[in-house]
């Protein structure tokens, strides 16, 4: 064999060898999350197309989300006599900061919120706060009271019966 022969056959020995790195490199670099043990954060830039099949059976009903019109929902409703009363008193004038102690009561826009909880015994007690609307003898402002923090909404369930169906949705939940 000559020295040119060879050189050509250690020159094929290493293209042989140079195009199996390159092979392996290449299935290395078409690797990614869902065809590897790669986790997904390792796709980077490059996410692989989303799978054409469809992942829900369900049909789309050419309604738009949410509730429909005509649809009346469910909401608590306020009750006509509460348990309880309580007044939020407006401190000093919201205008000029005057004290409102025996001011006059403005009965008209006041504004009242309910909320459905359970007191000591077992029993719903329905708690109606009511926002005070006071004139300031000073000025002349009106000025109101203001609710409690927690009590939002018009109608609403108290901490305590919240707390009540959080307990009983875990005992349901680790009855199963």
């Amino acid at each position: 064999m000559s020295r040119g022969d060879a050189r050509v056959a250690e020159l094929e020995k290493q293209v042989v060898q140079l195009l199996a790195v390159i092979d392996e490199l290449r299935q290395r670099l078409q690797q990614n999350s869902r065809n590897s043990s790669k986790p997904p954060s390792s796709d980077g830039y490059r996410k692989p197309p989303a799978e054409t099949k469809d992942r829900s059976l369900r049909k789309r009903s050419g309604r738009k989300p949410g509730g429909q019109d005509g649809h009346e929902g469910a909401h608590l409703e306020r009750v006509e006599v509460p348990d309880a009363q309580v007044l939020h008193e407006p401190r000093a004038c919201a205008g000029c900061g005057g004290d409102l102690t025996g001011a006059e009561r403005v009965g008209d826009g006041e504004e009242s919120r309910q909320v459905f909880d359970l007191p000591e015994e077992i029993a719903v007690g329905v708690i109606e706060h009511v926002a005070v609307r006071r004139c300031c003898v000073g000025c002349g402002q009106i000025s109101i009271g203001s609710f409690p923090q927690g009590v939002a909404a018009p109608v609403q369930y108290g901490p305590s019966l919240h707390a009540l169906g959080v307990y009983l949705q875990r005992l349901s939940a680790s009855a199963i």
